[in-house]
């Protein structure tokens, strides 16, 4: 007979450590706020770790905020725990979610039935093969560009000639852009996949505080060890990778999708989970031939900017701590005076700046950092939202608004990958910045009146953005910020619209669109959770799914 006793897990909430304090501490700190002693706790885990560096009554106290899941013995009540579940300070710890289906689609696994091909190898595409390879159903992913080890070798060659080669680039290739960002896969989305996602990625080698760190970063240095292993993994639970293999067109019969075909063959699949990432521009138009539905809809988009990064931690911690390596920030001017909201995104503490494209010609900015953040410059997007109002009601009009801005930033930057820039009180003021100062920016910049490059739309929501930033970091909009740039690509501006349950495309039969660039995620983790949730509502689905308009 088992001596096992059933237990139940306590989320307890808002414990306070300081940022010299041994986390051991926290047993003693649950126990009390549960009201029980420490030898009650079954088990303790630490859900959740945030920095409160807020400034009260003109002085900084900073601190750790613990959540921790707490195990006690099911039944154990005590008066202080009835309290703090009334009090909101504890609650039942959520369920992680399961990765394993109790049955699979019999579709999936019929004798001879073709395997499912997963289109790309970013976030999306990875964890949704995860999914499959989790539950023994056949799987091929096709990447159009190459494996991270070659891609290295190509983006470097960029770096040194300035000639971008359309299919082996910053966004296309294993991994997704994400690759060659700053790795953040902290999400705003309490999805019971997360922590099984995040445990997968530290088996492969991403540090242990990822699963709980409320800023979690892998860096782009320890991406392109872990993707590999990631790769390894699943090739031994039967996964097949095809890299440069670009996906041309669907073999389709009515509303069923009978094969992909490819630059290297046609691929018969059973189903087709579609994950091809924010840049797949040429792929969607394609697709929307072969009566695939798309719509625009609203993206973020604005310019890069970068700071000393002692000027971010002097507003952030008062000066350097050692103990907290280099500071971030989340900034947010809410919608106000007939402009919409403006936000900080992808801020690289101790980063860089890179010229993110796939296509001649055209000039998009990123931000990058590897896991130490040891550059001196700090960098983020300062971006704002624009949508049909702005560029057109067609499906594709946001590309095309897209293309039209880099192209403009393009030129202005002499045409050969240096990026305009402009000092961030100069564009406030509509003023050329004299000498731009140094930038981490790959290749270099040139004085440019990035104001006048921007639509109008754009140009005054970040300038109001900019006064209202300085009240939380100071000289943010001063000339110490310099802006170096077009981003353009924090989120597509076209959606593939599909049924909330089974998560089909409108109108098809096996065609699932997932992730950034089938518009239904916007990062590295929110994608690799939807590509999951996606393949989960697959292997329950079968391949006859079928959703009408």
């Amino acid at each position: 007979m088992s001596n096992t006793k059933p237990t139940a897990t306590w989320r307890v909430m808002q414990l306070e450590l300081g940022l010299q304090d041994d986390p051991a501490l926290l047993r003693g700190l649950a126990a009390r706020e549960l009201g029980v002693e420490v030898s009650a706790l079954r088990g303790l885990r630490v859900a959740r770790k945030a920095l409160d560096a807020r400034v009260r009554h003109g002085s900084r106290r900073m601190q750790w905020i613990y959540h921790v899941d707490a195990v006690l013995d099911a039944g154990r009540r005590t008066k202080r725990l009835d309290q703090a579940l009334r009090a909101g300070r504890i609650r039942e710890a959520p369920v992680d979610g399961q990765v394993l289906v109790a049955r699979v689609a019999p579709s999936l696994r019929a004798s001879g039935a073709a395997p499912v091909v997963v289109v790309g190898s970013g976030p999306a595409g990875i964890f949704a093969a995860w999914v499959l390879a989790q539950n023994s159903v056949p799987c091929i992913v096709l990447e159009r560009g190459p494996a991270v080890e070659e891609r290295g070798r190509h983006v470097v060659r960029f770096h040194r000639t300035r000639v971008v080669d359309p299919e082996r680039n910053l966004l296309f290739g294993e991994g997704g852009a994400g690759t060659y960002s700053d790795g953040k896969i902290y999400t705003r989305v309490d999805d019971p996949l997360e922590v099984p996602i995040l445990e997968e990625l530290v088996t492969c080698g991403a540090p242990p505080e990822i699963v709980y760190d409320s800023l979690a970063h892998i860096g782009t240095d320890k991406l392109h060890r872990i993707l590999p292993i990631l790769r390894e993994k699943l090739r031994a639970s039967g996964v097949e990778f095809r890299f440069e293999t670009r996906m041309e067109r669907l073999r389709i019969d009515g509303t069923r999708v009978l094969a992909v075909e490819t630059s290297s063959g046609e691929v018969p699949c059973s189903a087709v989970l579609f994950a091809p990432g924010h840049s797949a521009r040429d792929t969607w138009t394609t697709l929307a031939s072969q009566g695939v539905a798309f719509e625009a809809k609203p993206f973020q988009l604005g310019l890069r900017i970068e700071h000393p990064q002692e000027l971010i931690d002097a507003g952030r911690f008062g000066g350097r701590v050692p103990e907290l390596g280099a500071a971030s920030y989340g900034l947010l001017c809410k919608a106000g005076d007939g402009l919409p909201a403006t936000f900080s995104f992808c801020m690289c503490p101790g980063g860089r700046i890179v010229a993110s494209v796939n296509e001649p010609g055209l000039l998009c900015t990123n931000g990058m950092s590897n896991s130490k953040h040891s550059s001196p410059w700090a960098t983020s997007a300062i971006v704002t939202t624009f949508g049909p109002r702005e560029f057109g009601s067609g499906p594709f009009a946001g590309v095309e608004f897209q293309r039209e801005l880099e192209r403009r930033f393009f030129e202005s930057g002499g045409g050969d990958y240096t990026a305009p820039a402009q000092g961030a009180r100069d564009f406030v003021e509509g003023r050329e910045t004299a000498q731009p100062r140094h930038s981490t920016y790959t290749f270099g910049t040139r004085p440019a009146r990035l104001d006048r490059l921007l639509p109008a739309h754009g140009r005054d929501a970040i300038a109001r953005a900019l006064s209202h930033f300085e009240r939380n970091l100071r000289h943010f909009s001063s000339n110490e910020g310099q802006f170096v740039g077009l981003e353009s690509r924090s989120s597509g501006p076209v959606r593939m619209p599909r049924d909330a349950q089974t998560r089909v495309s409108v109108g098809w039969d096996n065609l699932y669109p997932v992730g950034e660039g089938a518009g239904h995620a916007g990062g590295i983790m929110s994608a690799a959770l939807d590509g999951a949730n996606s393949a989960l509502a697959l292997l329950h689905n079968g391949t006859a799914a079928r959703t009408t308009p």
